[in-house]
């Protein structure tokens, strides 16, 4: 889930000097709910011109993908796991299953400060705002219709699931290794990241790259 942004930066930074921040897409603060949920879906996946991009449809998918993460961590924890050997913590409220581990944990830049209030790491705020300009210019586009995506999918995920399906609920075998379905975790998609233990690496085959993400899913136990 940690990411290296500086190849998106660089070409970010070219195609929005000088643009002004209209705020073409309206987004909640970073202390509410549905816009702190909504920065961490926007900032995993790449868009147009960042590194990683696929497609439109592809980011979508994989800011789909990743809140049904969140949600399996949340509610669907499969028998013979625990939910804090799964997502870090014990509880039924989705905002814990994100700031689990602080700053630095489970999801790199999002956390709780010390009277538990949302925060975002500054670099989350300062991309946003960019795509934000960009998405300003023009007859709204790609990357209007993402934020909004991703906006929209946050307020979708603490009301309980999203519309879309989670395409790997039913996967039972990779490779010939039973699996409980569904994904548990996700990092930037580089074969040397893996999150240990019991996760396995879905594969292309089964659509397990998303929006230069890797998903994982967990060995029946």
């Amino acid at each position: 889930m940690k990411k290296v942004w500086r190849q998106r930066w660089s070409v970010l930074a070219g195609l929005v000097l000088g643009a002004a921040l209209t705020g073409a897409v309206e987004m909640p603060g970073p202390q509410d709910p549905q816009g702190f949920v909504a920065r961490l879906l926007i900032n995993e996946v790449p868009f147009p011109g960042e590194k990683g991009y696929r497609s439109e449809a592809d980011s979508k998918a994989a800011m789909e993908q990743v809140a049904w993460v969140l949600l399996s961590r949340l509610s669907h924890v499969p028998p013979g796991y625990s939910q804090p050997q799964v997502a870090a913590v014990r509880s039924r409220d989705l905002l814990d299953v994100i700031t689990a581990g602080g700053v630095h944990g489970q999801i790199d830049g999002f956390y709780r400060d010390g009277q538990g209030r949302l925060r975002t790491v500054p670099r989350v705020e300062e991309r946003l705002r960019y795509l934000q300009s960009i998405a300003g210019q023009g007859q709204p586009g790609r990357f209007a219709r993402l934020l909004e995506h991703g906006r929209d999918l946050a307020r979708w995920s603490l009301g309980g699931e999203p519309p879309s399906e989670d395409r790997f609920r039913t996967l039972r075998r990779i490779r010939e290794r039973p699996v409980t379905g569904r994904a548990f975790s996700w990092m930037t998609d580089e074969h040397y990241y893996h999150p240990g233990g019991a996760f396995v690496r879905i594969p292309d085959g089964r659509h397990g790259s998303l929006g230069g993400n890797r998903f994982f899913t967990l060995l029946q136990p």
